[in-house]
């Protein structure tokens, strides 16, 4: 099956294609390319300089910087960015707090924060998760207990992703001990240098500490930091969730990274047949993901994904889980070089190929875990 864009997506397409390869910094490309860790600086101007173009949130209302794009646009820019190298605006920013301000916040809120929070003046972090509230988020434990003009929030979260560079924080907070779980919380935005809130980073299997822990001990929040209204932070934060799961299946970067690996096993390929036939399931499994990916574009409507998103989200984290399994192989006793200084005679691919291997294996469970996934795809795609 072979697709065919419009002459004037076509062109959309090339637009996309050379202001990434041509206007962006090319040292954070080098970066994102070469699978270096981003500074806070890198993402910051990153996404700064994608503001100052007009595409740092084109899915916002252009009110407030989008653009009144289609969804086969949004789909484009998104993978044009992805196979440049280009890092995609942080998501806690544009695809998750942005959209529930827009959605439920004040007038006076939506101007105070939100031209911040496209141009990443304001770093978001998520309060969410809590160490016994994961899966099950509606039990979670962190209050917020009214005290005249503001909150006075108590407890922890947990796995809040790049919180070291988190400038404010939205958190859900139990509001309401005395009802239904959903019924009884609220999000509030949380200044992160108030007095009582601390950052713990949580060291991870790769050696990284992306993640951290985030304690609250007697926290004082203004009440008007409150998200719409007290209580109904449940429905605010499904909302936030079905963003996060928009565009989770990384097409764009995993396919970059396979062509790259088969550079990478040269003329391996010719001489190893299993390893050919690998890379060509690969290859396959990318083009039919790729196609599931416009299928969903095509029949979303009213800014609400279509069931086999749930498809993409899978199989597009476990494609990209493949891939980085298919760099270690190719390293073979180079992948255990990943401590080597710049000295060592292991090639820079080999050196990052297994703390991205160990990274990636997060994939699985953040934006709605794999099994999830597996059930909704059961019910709503299978009827079983």
């Amino acid at each position: 099956m072979k697709l065919r864009l419009s002459d004037e997506d076509a062109r959309f397409r090339d637009e996309m294609r050379e202001f990434f390869t041509t206007q962006f910094p090319e040292h954070i490309r080098t970066k994102v390319i070469e699978r270096h860790e981003l500074s806070k600086e890198d993402i910051v101007e990153s996404m700064q300089v994608l503001n100052a173009a007009g595409l740092a949130v084109p899915s916002w209302p252009e009110e407030w910087g989008g653009k009144n794009w289609t969804q086969l646009q949004r789909h484009l820019w998104h993978e044009e960015m992805q196979l440049a190298g280009v890092p995609v605006p942080l998501a806690f920013n544009a695809s998750m707090i942005g959209p529930v301000l827009i959605a439920f916040a004040s007038q006076e809120m939506k101007e105070r924060f939100l031209p911040k929070t496209a141009n990443l003046d304001i770093w978001w972090s998520q309060g969410f998760s809590e160490p016994d509230a994961g899966s099950d988020l509606a039990s979670l434990r962190t209050t917020a207990v009214r005290d005249g003009d503001e909150y006075v929030v108590n407890g922890q979260k947990t796995w809040t992703t790049l919180g070291q560079y988190g400038d404010w924080i939205f958190t859900l907070v139990r509001t309401d001990p005395d009802v239904k779980k959903q019924a009884g919380i609220s999000m509030l935005l949380i200044d992160m240098t108030t007095p009582g809130l601390t950052v713990r980073p949580i060291k991870l299997i790769d050696g990284g500490v992306e993640v951290n822990e985030v304690f609250f001990e007697d926290v004082r929040v203004p009440a008007e930091n409150l998200v719409g209204e007290e209580n109904k932070g449940w429905g605010y934060a499904k909302f936030l969730l079905g963003n996060e799961r928009v565009g989770v299946a990384p097409v764009g970067s995993t396919k970059r990274q396979l062509a790259e690996a088969k550079e990478i096993a040269g003329d391996r390929l010719a001489s190893d047949p299993v390893l050919a036939t690998r890379v060509a399931e690969l290859e396959n499994e990318l083009l039919a993901l790729e196609l599931t990916a416009l299928r969903v574009v095509a029949h979303s409507a009213d800014g609400k994904p279509h069931p086999a998103s749930s498809v993409l989200k899978l199989r597009g984290t476990e494609l990209q889980q493949a891939v980085t399994e298919l760099y270690v192989d190719l390293a073979g006793p180079w992948s255990l070089a990943s401590g080597a200084g710049d000295g060592s005679s292991a090639p820079d691919w080999a050196r990052v190929s297994t703390p991205q291997y160990l990274n990636y294996r997060k994939a699985s469970i953040y934006g709605g875990s794999n099994e999830v996934q597996r059930q909704i795809i059961a019910g709503t795609i299978l009827g079983l």
